[in-house]
């Protein structure tokens, strides 16, 4: 398992201080717990790799366990290790391929709507920073879910139609509502996060597919 691997290596380094794990809010999600618009997702889910794979959820499965190895080794090998758990990436990316935050919102435009549930949203930026801050402050511990908002299908519609009209493949886009979410920026903010909102992320990955040729 590459993750291991990694901190094999660490653990044999004495000048490493501190681990950052790059995560998943993948390996929170899946589990028994409903959720309901009662209920504030945070670093106490867990995701059952049994569901995962009863779901077919291969990429929440291998972040999971992967996870749960880390910190097991962490342990027993006196590693100061620190897990970051993004939801969906969004904003302004770099590589010639899709990631999924771009994916999700490109299959928007294009009419696919079989993804209609709330969507957790975090910038990029803020990603990078909260990585920044895991490894400086000296507090920095456990598990931090970087959840900057969740949006709902129709409020991501309503945004397109309104900045992006033309990209639109469809006019008759059906504006999919799903009970709302509540998620936990409190362990986030304590290290400083201040979250972008999530038409910025919007806007940046938009200019990003339409200079890389994925929309024109």
């Amino acid at each position: 398992m590459g993750t291991l691997n990694v901190l094999r290596s660490c653990a044999k380094v004495h000048s490493i201080k501190r681990v950052v794990l790059t995560s998943s809010i993948g390996a929170m999600l899946l589990n028994e717990t409903p959720m309901t618009p009662d209920v504030v997702i945070d670093e106490t889910w867990f995701s059952n790799p049994v569901l995962c794979k009863e779901n077919k959820e291969w990429y929440s499965l291998a972040k999971t366990l992967a996870e749960e190895a880390a910190w097991k080794f962490a342990k027993e090998n006196g590693i100061d290790l620190v897990a970051i758990h993004p939801g969906t990436v969004i904003g302004p990316f770099f590589q010639p391929i899709l990631n999924f935050g771009a994916e999700v919102i490109l299959n928007l435009i294009n009419g696919d709507q079989s993804f209609a549930f709330p969507y957790i949203f975090v910038e990029i930026r803020d990603v990078v920073y909260a990585h920044i801050r895991a490894l400086e402050v000296p507090k920095a511990s456990g598990r931090y879910l970087l959840a900057g908002s969740v949006a709902q299908h129709s409020d991501i519609l309503k945004f397109l139609r309104e900045h992006y009209p033309t990209l639109l493949r469809s006019g008759k886009l059906e504006e999919k509502y799903q009970p709302t979410i509540k998620v936990s920026q409190e362990r986030a903010k304590s290290l400083g996060i201040n979250f972008t909102p999530w038409e910025v992320g919007v806007r940046g990955c938009i200019e990003s597919l339409m200079e890389k040729g994925f929309l024109s």
